[in-house]
C-alpha cells in the first residue's frame, strides 16, 4: 500500500492580449477537470507539466505571467499557434 496521497488535479488554460500570455482560467479538483474537459473537447492542445501549473494556479485571472514562467509558457503558445496554423514567422 502507498503512502502516497493521490494527487489533485490542476490546470490553467492560457491565451494572448495585447501579445502578452495571460490566464484566461485556472483551478484545482472539478473546476481544472471542467478546464480539461474544455480543452479537449475544443482540440486545444494540452501539455502537461505539474511545477509549470503550480505557478500559474497562484496567479490571478489575466494577470500576466510572470518572468520565471515566460519562457516555458512561450514554448507552449508557439506549440499552439503551430498546430493551429498561425505561427507568423
Amino acid at each position: 500500500m502507498s503512502d502516497e496521497k493521490p494527487r489533485r488535479q490542476i490546470a490553467a488554460a492560457l491565451g494572448s492580449s495585447r501579445d502578452m500570455p495571460q490566464i484566461l482560467a485556472s483551478g484545482y479538483g472539478k473546476v481544472a477537470e471542467e478546464i480539461l474537459a474544455l480543452a479537449f473537447a475544443n482540440g486545444v492542445k494540452v501539455r502537461e507539466d505539474a511545477d509549470l501549473a503550480q505557478i500559474l494556479v497562484a496567479l490571478d485571472l489575466e494577470e500576466n505571467i510572470p518572468l520565471e514562467a515566460l519562457q516555458a509558457v512561450s514554448e507552449i503558445l508557439a506549440r499552439v499557434y503551430e498546430a493551429n496554423g498561425r505561427n507568423e514567422k
